[in-house]
């Protein structure tokens, strides 16, 4: 088998290096631990999306982050989830081996691009907040929590279809989980407060803070910090009831009680 050969190329002062196949790199944006360009993809004359993920085996939990965002693209088969179409690395030995590139669909805008530049009618809102739906019940269906929900997750073309991106911080359900995930902004209290024991309704805390910001055109609890979020969640939804609070185990919420 022939090996293909590779261009290196610099994309913000940071080095790509790709198969001869992908050509006119341009950033596009940085996803979770990873740059992001696009990129014409000669053999099949499409644009498409490369992730280059820097140091996947500097250490246990970047090489547990990489393997669990591999897996998971490649086993995705759904309209409205980004799904795996390449994956490459330009190491000629283990030694070199710093760098890894994961090819996916190249989607036109995301959806904060799309609510900072216009207004979205009722029906745009429901058509998006559907296909969200969708794509969330096909992800928590393989035992899986985005834990990242937000505009700029959220991938749409011109025709209004529409894909759930970047699985950097995503992973399968499990006992215990890790506190510090999903952008603050749209970050569930279950997160913050219980954080060791939350499961998939943390995505959907996330969808129901796009919804607000899609129809309103701004963001619902744009905290400064971790006790400013949860201030601003208690002013709309109000305090919550002293033994929903007796459940609490962050060390940090409890000094503020």
């Amino acid at each position: 088998m022939t090996m293909p050969k590779y261009n290196k190329i610099e994309v913000n002062r940071t080095e790509w290096e790709v198969p001869e196949r992908y050509m006119q790199l341009q950033p596009v944006g940085s996803g979770s631990y990873g740059q992001v360009c696009s990129a014409l993809d000669t053999k099949y004359n499409v644009r498409v999306a490369i992730k280059k993920l820097p140091r996947p085996f500097h250490s246990v939990v970047h090489a547990k982050r990489t393997y669990r965002e591999l897996r998971m693209l490649k086993h995705m088969c759904h309209e409205n989830v980004i799904g795996l179409l390449d994956v490459f690395h330009g190491a000629r030995s283990l030694d070199e081996f710093n760098q890894l590139y994961l090819v996916m669909h190249l989607l036109g805008a995301d959806l904060n691009n799309i609510v900072r530049t216009q207004r979205l009618t009722d029906e745009h809102v429901q058509f998006l907040v559907y296909q969200i739906l969708r794509g969330l019940k096909y992800i928590h269906s393989a035992g899986i929590i985005h834990r990242d929900l937000k505009p700029s997750n959220i991938a749409v073309n011109a025709d209004c279809e529409l894909k759930i991106i970047d699985f950097g911080l995503a992973r399968p359900t499990e006992n215990e989980m890790t506190g510090y995930v999903a952008t603050r902004w749209y970050r569930a209290p279950e997160i913050m407060l219980n954080w060791m024991h939350y499961n998939q309704t943390v995505d959907i805390w996330s969808v129901g803070c796009i919804m607000a910001e899609l129809l309103t055109g701004r963001t619902l609890f744009p905290g400064n910090d971790h006790i400013h979020q949860l201030n601003l969640i208690m002013e709309i939804l109000g305090t919550p009831a002293a033994e929903f609070m007796q459940k609490i185990s962050s060390e940090s919420v409890s000094i503020n009680k």
